[in-house]
């Protein structure tokens, strides 16, 4: 029996995106006949899917001229099923793509940018925004969608079709390869973060909490891992961060499977945002990614993150802008090695008991399920 043809599109996702990569892909790989086009991957036919190659670009205007050609070629050349898309600028192209080959399209939320639209007005411009409102509104009506938060339905209030909610939760099974038993480096405490490097989720709080934590711990050492919107200049205007510089390794975007073995040996992991946009809204998936590792979670005293940590006893949470609790959370977490090794074990059993992959594996395959019964029973409205 041959299997239904899926393809699944991103023109602003790197193709080593954990949730694309590590999880949603490789679920639906064993049941469907899936195609991948991703920003620079390998084309060619691997672990059950095949990937084919998108042109990589940071501006918008250049994935929509040069990208989205690629993606209508692809579709019409493969004519699939069932369309799936990770990004708002393919909105309008999807809509054409479903009226021309009369499929269902999955829409996958990954933002909410309603309320991030003064940010994104300001770096992409009031025009692009404008047109965000109005091919959303369209995708409401027309697609089924995806959301990875719950607090998304407070702005998402007119959907004409099913939805569901797939949580970024961690896949064990990829996560337990660089799992290590918890043994901290107590001479040189080293702390890890992964994720993007920005005055928005904190760089400058947790320069200023280092500085205060050399005092007592100089010789600590922090891993990043992530694409910097802040410039160096920006960098180097923070208070102190001379004095800090070189305990800090920036390493850039990387993919998973690199920057996770930097985790042997840390006192903790670090998921810092502020109080910006939809973030105390949206779990920070890299907190749960933390726990799963085996590691105490060190993240911002948002009420959604409290419930997860202080609930489990697992890390501690702290004022995103507040640099004297921070170091005080850093302090604590080396010169308590006990209670830093409950934490830890309290952090896995959680992700083992409640926060993985599996269940939303599960509520992933299943909605699959409904969207083709519903296309059996109905044809796509155009």
């Amino acid at each position: 029996m041959n299997k239904v043809r899926i393809l699944h599109v991103s023109t602003a996702h790197p193709c080593q995106d954990p949730r694309l990569a590590y999880r949603v892909i490789p679920s639906l790989a064993p049941h469907y006949d899936l195609t991948a086009a991703l920003p620079h991957v390998s084309t060619g036919y691997r672990n059950g899917v095949d990937y084919r190659w998108l042109p990589k670009f940071r501006r918008l205007l250049f994935r929509v001229l040069v990208s989205q050609p690629f993606v209508l070629w692809y579709a019409f050349r493969l004519r699939p099923q069932l369309l799936h898309i990770y990004d708002p600028e393919l909105l309008p192209l999807a809509r054409l793509i479903q009226l021309a080959l009369s499929i269902p399209v999955l829409y996958e939320v990954h933002e909410n940018l309603y309320k991030k639209k003064h940010e994104k007005a300001t770096n992409q411009g009031a025009v692009f925004m404008w047109l965000f409102f109005l091919f959303d509104a369209m995708a409401q009506r027309r697609f089924h969608l995806i959301f990875t938060e719950h607090r998304y339905l407070d702005t998402y209030t007119n959907l004409a079709k099913p939805y569901t909610i797939i949580y970024n939760y961690p896949r064990l099974s990829f996560l337990d390869v660089f799992r290590s038993p918890y043994t901290p480096n107590q001479q040189e405490p080293i702390f890890f973060y992964i994720g993007w490097i920005s005055f928005e989720r904190a760089i400058d709080t947790l320069v200023a909490g280092l500085v205060l934590l050399k005092k007592r711990h100089p010789l600590f050492q922090v891993h990043l891992f992530g694409e910097r919107t802040c410039t160096d200049e920006q960098l180097k205007e923070l208070p102190g961060f001379a004095s800090v510089q070189n305990n800090l390794h920036f390493h850039g975007y990387a993919d998973q499977k690199k920057a996770l073995s930097y985790t042997s040996q840390c006192t903790a992991g670090l998921a810092l945002l502020k109080a910006v946009g939809d973030y105390p809204d949206s779990y920070t998936t890299k907190m749960f990614e933390y726990m799963a590792l085996g590691l105490p979670v060190i993240t911002s005293n948002f009420p959604l993150y409290r419930h997860v940590v202080e609930r489990h006893q697992c890390g501690l949470c702290v004022d995103p802008t507040d640099p004297v609790q921070l170091a005080d959370a850093l302090t604590f977490l080396i010169e308590n090695p006990g209670q830093s090794y409950d934490m830890s074990q309290r952090g896995r059993r959680a992700v083992e008991t409640e926060y993985n992959w599996k269940s939303e594996a599960y509520k992933l395959l299943r909605f699959y399920e409904l969207v083709f019964r519903e296309g059996q029973q109905t044809r796509i409205q155009v």
